[in-house]
């Protein structure tokens, strides 16, 4: 998920925000993490995002400062990560209002708010007046999941990739993204870069790069980007332009899902664009059904 460039939000480390409605936003310093992992399992696909930074609180203890508990007489009514992105999950209705002001305390930057639809959007009916305008709204992204084989063959080609495959496959990282997001995401300096090396240092980028005459050229590509709760996350997944309308991204997702479901998780899940007709096409040969739907405010 795109990460620059950065947009500023205002929040008040450590700060507890209660409005009127009884609702109460902290962060997870004094939090159980093992109730928050609980909380995150209840819908493993739609947290995924967040859940990898939950997964992580007890190993790095700066996550929890950003990462918010929404409490309500309820108990537990909701989870937000506020990094590099906004990640809302399972939020109660009513406390929408209250975590907009908590995030909106202070000076966090961040570059999107992305997760299931219903949380995004309706925390950004209370965070736009607060907020700059944003570059896109995307209110419809098919969330989907495989929890079995695929069900084409997968390519053969299609390999995990290594520190010496960079210098051909950041470029079509770059033309991915660009492509997708609107602009490059090297204008920003060496973020992005380190992102795809530390993907590929942990054998989660995979791609299919074929010998041409005028050298190697990445044909398909995708990466693991998330990893939490039983379920591996597809982002990046790029075909290129010479290539595409042959089933080439079919068949290296069926190739993806199989590393995927083999090596590192049961579930493998991703979420399009609902406008992206070629690809949901692509996702559903292969075995992908759709369980949710996410949204996404890009800055």
């Amino acid at each position: 998920m795109p990460t620059w460039p950065w947009h500023h939000v205002r929040t008040d480390r450590g700060r507890r925000h209660e409005a009127d409605s009884g609702v109460l936003v902290a962060d997870a310093r004094s939090a159980d993490p093992g109730q928050l992992v609980a909380f995150c399992r209840e819908a493993p696909v739609d947290a995924a995002l967040l859940g990898e930074h939950v997964e992580a609180l007890e190993r790095y203890a700066f996550y929890r400062d950003q990462v918010l508990c929404v409490r309500t007489s309820a108990g537990l009514d909701g989870l937000c990560w506020t990094g590099g992105n906004v990640v809302p999950y399972r939020v109660a209705a009513h406390a929408f209002a209250p975590l907009a002001e908590a995030i909106s305390r202070g000076r966090r930057r961040y570059s999107s708010i992305v997760g299931p639809a219903d949380d995004v959007l309706g925390l950004w009916s209370e965070l736009a007046p607060m907020a700059a305008s944003p570059r896109e709204i995307r209110h419809e992204q098919p969330s989907m999941m495989i929890d079995h084989d695929p069900l084409v063959p997968a390519e053969a080609r299609v390999r995990v990739c290594t520190a010496e495959d960079m210098p051909v496959l950041l470029p079509a990282c770059v033309d991915m993204f660009t492509e997708e997001v609107g602009y490059s995401p090297l204008q920003s300096g060496g973020g992005y870069e380190r992102r795809i090396a530390s993907l590929v240092d942990g054998g989660r980028s995979l791609a299919w790069i074929a010998e041409t005459d005028a050298g190697p050229q990445v044909i398909f590509k995708a990466e693991i980007g998330t990893v939490a709760l039983g379920v591996a996350q597809v982002q990046g997944v790029w075909v290129h332009p010479e290539h595409r309308g042959r089933g080439h991204a079919a068949a290296g997702m069926a190739a993806v899902v199989r590393h995927a479901r083999a090596r590192i998780a049961p579930v493998v899940s991703l979420y399009v664009n609902s406008y992206n007709t070629s690809a949901l096409a692509a996702y559903r040969t292969v075995g992908f059904r759709q369980v949710g739907t996410f949204a996404t405010v890009l800055f």
